[in-house]
């Protein structure tokens, strides 16, 4: 197997793909929502990934890796709440609403997990 660096790690695979998830989702929000809950929850669950590549990228550096691991995880939380807005707006069903929100939850232990490491 090719060393490939962040991409190897099973966090970011996780909320890779669960970003990608939520962008062909919110294909699918109203015209209305495109500057605004389409928007925050594409941006919030596209850093959650990004900021987990910077940390990896600064690993050398223990406080730097640490404020990026953060990051994400507080990205991770806006996420959920952007899902939970959907939701309640009826733009996501309670399976697809409860998907997300299982492997966020995973997706944050992760973290939290590599945060206290």
């Amino acid at each position: 197997m090719d060393y490939r660096g962040f991409r190897d790690l099973k966090v970011y695979q996780l909320s890779y793909k669960l970003a990608m998830q939520i962008f062909e989702k919110t294909k699918g929000f109203p015209k209305e929502e495109k500057y605004s809950l389409t928007d925050q929850i594409r941006r919030s669950s596209r850093s959650v990934v990004a900021n987990i590549a910077e940390a990896w990228k600064k690993r050398k550096y223990a406080k730097s890796f640490i404020s990026k691991l953060i990051d994400s995880y507080a990205e991770e939380g806006e996420t959920e709440v952007w899902l939970d807005m959907a939701f309640d707006a009826a733009y996501l069903s309670k399976e697809k609403h409860q998907y997300f929100l299982e492997k966020y939850d995973e997706v944050s232990r992760m973290l939290h997990s590599m945060i206290n490491q």
